[in-house]
């Protein structure tokens, strides 16, 4: 910490007294500068103990050169007596009270050169715990980073470095990583984040001064780091770290999500081949393990940028032995806990699966066979998604145009329905349970409950009245779509 005017006033053997504006005491000293010019306000920078013997300065003059060092921004005014004056002037002391600029007088025992060297060892020890707090910040962060502590774990180490809070925005403002305390502040930084395009942005949130500094990566990421009171220059160096760092751990993490993509994507490719063997050996040596056979395959179909946001959230929080993932071609396919990741596709807009019926890793082209088919029925159908099973047992007629359909059957039963409602017979009722049976007379007619040769009498007028062979299974097929047609009307 910085000396300040009040602890200097405290070194004993140097016998400062406070003369002006001693509730300002708490200004911390940047350096010393004696002069005995009027107006010195070319040669300083600010923060200046400023030391005088008041050579030019008198009753007259004082006044106006208190207010000339307040414009340059000095610390405070250390003043001389025993020399040019014997006291301070009053004039001086009276200004500097009105201003609020420390006026320290300096006996004439003690020499300026003694409060230089003060002032010295306390810079050059302030720059020395600045200089060891920067090294140990930053050789604590390094090991969080390389550890498994990750991004998160650098984001939560700098927050206790700078007694503050921090967090890290992806490229679009939303939340990534987080301190514990910060994730209030995220919403409200969200404007800045927009005006933020590179480098520096600082901005005030409730009682913290935030630093918003944009990360040195391919996507926009932006660390932001609140403190209540202003970044000193360990606090600026210790940030800087925390952006390279992060910087580095999020190049690096894209580089191997996608290589590990990419590497998924082969995995699928394998499976499609019915390469299943050396596809689940691949899964082993990298996972560890392999979902548990036999596999529902799951395939979701929908925009490119929804399948990449299904993908980021799988990688984020499915990647495992449990489940598999993977991109192939315009679909993501999963094998394993297919039930989590289809939960996921449902919250992201315009995705829409399909699940196959389980299958072995060797029949895996089946599942996906199965999988998109039901993909691309529930695309029609604009439903997040649709079982095979359920999509194949809705049978011939969901692919038959159902005019076609319609007309089809009206002309083939047309002559069964005249003859029924003349009273002459059920021949319509007679033929759907003859062939729900399969054809089988006995169990047919005791259906009915008819005898089987009235049964038979029956089928042989529909053979008559339509002029077709019932012993063809074509024509059996083409009599069970009509009666299904029939049905649904």
């Amino acid at each position: 910490m910085a000396l300040t005017l009040a602890a200097l006033v405290a070194e004993r053997p140097l016998g400062l007294r406070v003369r002006a504006a001693e509730a300002a005491l708490d200004r911390p000293i940047g350096w010393v500068h004696p002069t005995e010019l009027t107006d010195p306000q070319a040669f300083l920078e600010g923060g200046e103990l400023l030391l005088t013997t008041g050579l030019a300065l008198d009753e007259t003059t004082s006044p106006a050169y208190i207010r000339r060092l307040v414009d340059a921004g000095v610390a405070g005014l250390g003043f001389g007596v025993g020399l040019s004056h014997e006291s301070i002037p009053q004039s001086l002391v009276d200004t500097a009270h009105e201003v609020g600029l420390p006026v320290l007088e300096v006996p004439r025992k003690t020499p300026f050169i003694a409060i230089t060297r003060a002032v010295s060892r306390a810079v050059a020890a302030d720059e020395y715990a600045s200089l060891v707090r920067t090294g140990k910040g930053q050789q604590e962060l390094t090991r969080t980073a390389v550890g498994k502590g990750g991004p998160g774990g650098v984001v939560r180490k700098l927050a206790k470095l700078v007694d503050g809070w921090a967090l890290l925005l992806d490229s679009s403002g939303a939340l990534t990583e987080a301190s514990p305390s910060a994730r209030p502040f995220a919403d409200e930084l969200q404007d800045d984040f927009v005006r933020l395009r590179a480098g520096t942005l600082v901005t005030v949130a409730g009682e913290y001064e935030v630093v918003l500094q944009t990360l040195d990566t391919r996507a926009r990421g932006v660390l932001a780091v609140g403190t209540r009171e202003p970044l000193d220059a360990a606090g600026q160096h210790i940030v800087n770290t925390a952006v390279s760092l992060l910087s580095l751990a999020l190049e690096q993490n894209r580089e191997h999500s996608g290589a590990l993509r990419r590497l998924r994507s082969g995995l699928c490719d394998l499976l499609a081949a019915g390469q299943g063997e050396l596809a689940t050996r691949t899964m082993k040596s990298l996972w560890g393990g392999v979902p548990e056979a036999p596999w529902s395959v799951l395939a979701v179909a929908g925009p490119a940028s929804a399948r990449r946001a299904l993908a980021d959230t799988l990688d984020a929080e499915l990647a495992g032995e449990t489940v598999f993932f993977g991109e192939s071609g315009a679909f993501v396919l999963a094998v394993g806990e297919v039930e989590a990741v289809a939960r996921h596709a449902s919250r992201i807009g315009g995705l829409h699966a399909g699940l196959s019926e389980p299958v072995s890793t060797v029949d895996f082209p089946v599942g996906l066979r199965q999988a998109k088919q039901a993909a691309e029925a529930a695309k029609a159908e604009r439903t997040p998604l649709v079982r095979f099973a359920e999509h194949a047992g809705r049978g011939f007629l969901e692919i038959v145009d159902s005019q076609a359909a319609q007309a089809f059957s009206d002309s083939l039963l047309a002559p069964l329905r005249h003859h029924d409602e003349t009273g002459r017979g059920e021949l319509v009722a007679s033929l759907t349970c003859w062939l729900e049976h399969h054809g089988h007379w006995d169990l047919a007619s005791a259906r009915l409950g008819v005898h089987r040769h009235t049964l038979r009498n029956r089928m042989r007028k529909v053979a008559e009245l339509t002029g077709r062979d019932l012993d063809s299974p074509g024509v059996r097929a083409e009599f069970w779509l009509a009666l299904q047609v029939s049905a649904r009307t």
